[in-house]
């Protein structure tokens, strides 16, 4: 069995999806159809553009989704598609982009709405007061109860729980960084503040949960054309209402990456294809599904080696 998983927000490199879009005209439309949904050159700034532009919030999450179409539109021009999965899923915004590649929603509605949870995400907490860490070597129970024991009355929870041994916290920045403190004090390898300019995935995100409510409220939501293993479930929906209701959780839930893995492993999936820019849920996924075949798909490469 196979799962097509689609990357998050940090995978963002300049130039990326150049050469799909020079190779496929397939991969090219995906980045014409998103710069007209949004009213703006985004591919000129993917392709050319300052990173640390591409990298605010409400550019990189519509434009790792514009990626990921492009490769998997490529791969659809070469014989394989969404009939070739048996499971779909994403991380944090990735997930809009596994719903859009398995026809739950549309290519111009999905950049439309990553545009809009990046901006919402990025005004629901001032610069300055909210954080993020990466907790190395620790379990999730372990840095769930570490966040609790340095939250002190402030917001501090443990956000995404990636693989075994890698768990990001969120919440005030004061209190992250206690949490950081308190972790290596309690055998972490490593506690890492991130460079991100809001606390994703805390309850600090609910202003964007309530503008995403109404958003998606508005917008058609198909049934995928396969299960979504969902972030803030670790389990498959099919359901557009169910999905409509998770894509708002999502926005102050946890991802629960490392459960999701283990969901698809345990019910049967052996090869993972990450499809979009960079490697990090390979990364991942080879951490806790030991045994899994794990392939990348973000050049065109890639996507001749399919067919080797």
């Amino acid at each position: 069995m196979r799962a097509f998983v689609f990357p998050g927000q940090g995978a963002q490199v300049v130039g990326m999806g150049r050469e799909l879009a020079e190779a496929y005209p397939a991969a090219r439309a995906v980045f014409a159809e998103v710069d007209e949904a949004l009213g703006e050159n985004l591919s000129e700034l993917i392709w050319n553009g300052d990173i640390e532009i591409l990298t605010l919030t409400q550019n990189a999450q519509p434009a790792l989704m514009a990626t990921s179409l492009a490769a998997f539109r490529a791969l659809e021009s070469e014989g394989f598609g969404i009939q070739d999965a048996d499971f779909v899923a994403g991380h944090s915004l990735g997930e809009y982009s596994a719903l859009c590649a398995a026809g739950a929603l549309s290519l111009a509605d999905t950049a439309r709405l990553l545009r809009l949870r990046g901006q919402a995400m990025q005004e629901a907490v001032p610069v300055g007061q909210g954080a993020m860490a990466a907790i190395l070597g620790l379990d999730f129970t372990t840095v769930d109860q570490i966040a609790r024991d340095a939250a002190e009355g402030e917001v501090c929870q443990a956000a995404n729980d990636n693989d075994p041994a890698q768990v990001v916290i969120s919440g005030h920045k004061e209190a992250v960084e206690r949490a950081a403190a308190l972790a290596k004090e309690r055998g972490a390898k490593r506690a890492l503040m991130l460079p991100v300019s809001a606390p994703f995935h805390s309850a600090l995100m609910q202003p964007a949960a309530a503008v995403m409510a109404e958003a998606l409220a508005a917008v058609e939501i198909a049934a995928p054309a396969v299960p979504l293993v969902a972030n803030v479930r670790a389990e498959p929906v099919t359901e557009p209402g169910a999905i409509r209701r998770l894509l708002v959780e999502q926005v102050t839930g946890a991802v629960r990456w490392r459960e999701s893995v283990a969901f698809l492993a345990g019910a049967g999936v052996t090869e993972f294809w990450e499809i979009g820019a960079g490697k990090a849920l390979s990364g991942m996924i080879k951490r806790i599904a030991k045994e899994a075949v794990v392939k990348n798909i973000g050049v065109p490469g890639d996507i001749a080696a399919l067919k080797a």
